[in-house]
């Protein structure tokens, strides 16, 4: 069954804020520590309220999710790239579901629309960023095309982590 992949509407802002809360959960297990993960849960109320704000003018990026049977399983956000060598570039800043959906092929569904829409947008590039100790992430996006190109960042989610950036040439 093919998911249905839409654009968040403001009034999804505290569903979309569960979703990206457990997604997080879900994904950086063992990546980024449980006392940072677990503590994700007691903000929900302020980060509905920042994706109220945002989606009320989303700017450079394009808010989606993944819905199946009317249930949000899924986010993702794309659109221009933030880094300053890669300007005219297009960019897949979010791209998670939630676990009990890994593996079913719907991943390669919101792959496949988003790359469809950065190309639509004109874009002939596109980078996503993922931490290093995210194997099953790398994994996904070199399934995909993608490749690190080099680029490296630290970030600080309850310890540093390494993120690296992969870039894929479209169409």
């Amino acid at each position: 069954m093919d998911i249905i992949i839409r654009k968040v509407l403001k009034d999804d802002a505290y569903e979309y804020a569960v979703n990206h809360i457990k997604c997080w959960q879900d994904a950086y297990k063992g990546v980024i520590p449980d006392d940072y993960l677990d503590s994700m849960s007691t903000e929900l109320e302020q980060r509905a309220e920042r994706n109220r704000q945002f989606l009320a003018e989303p700017g450079d990026c394009d808010y989606c999710c993944a819905e199946l049977d009317g249930e949000m399983v899924g986010r993702l956000v794309f659109g221009k790239s933030h880094d300053d060598d890669k300007t005219d570039v297009g960019e897949i800043h979010a791209i998670y579901l939630l676990a009990e959906f890994w593996g079913k092929g719907y991943g390669k569904q919101m792959m496949d629309y988003a790359l469809a829409e950065l190309t639509r947008l004109g874009y002939n590039e596109v980078t996503i960023w993922v931490f290093r100790e995210n194997k099953r992430g790398r994994q996904f996006y070199e399934k995909h095309g993608f490749l690190a190109d080099g680029k490296e960042m630290e970030l600080e989610f309850g310890k540093p982590l390494k993120c690296m950036r992969y870039t894929l040439s479209i169409q």
